[in-house]
């Protein structure tokens, strides 16, 4: 695995685990590009979206269009990846991201 997939992988983790902490589930994509940058993934908007596409694509995370912005909502099979009662390809466990 290389370099840009690691922080992919990272990336997915950390979106899901925030989308977890939200009462509701969801948040819209600046939110989310905002947590990545406090991790220190700083991306385009472009990159965020296929990172967004990548997971709802695993059914870890729904995706509804506001306008122009994405709102993304977490489904049980990305809670249970982020409370590690399963795995999901492609993106990091929990216990990897210290937590």
């Amino acid at each position: 695995m290389n370099y840009q997939e690691t922080i992919a992988r990272d990336a997915r983790m950390i979106v899901l685990r925030e989308l977890n902490a939200q009462v509701d589930g969801r948040l819209n994509e600046v939110s989310l590009r905002r947590v990545l940058d406090a991790f220190g993934v700083k991306r385009s908007r472009d990159w965020l979206v296929t990172q967004l596409n990548h997971l709802a694509g695993l059914d870890a995370l729904t995706l509804k269009e506001a306008g122009e912005i994405l709102i993304a909502q977490i489904t049980p099979l990305g809670r249970d990846h982020v409370e590690e009662r399963s795995i999901l390809g492609g993106v990091s466990r929990p216990s990897e991201l210290g937590g």
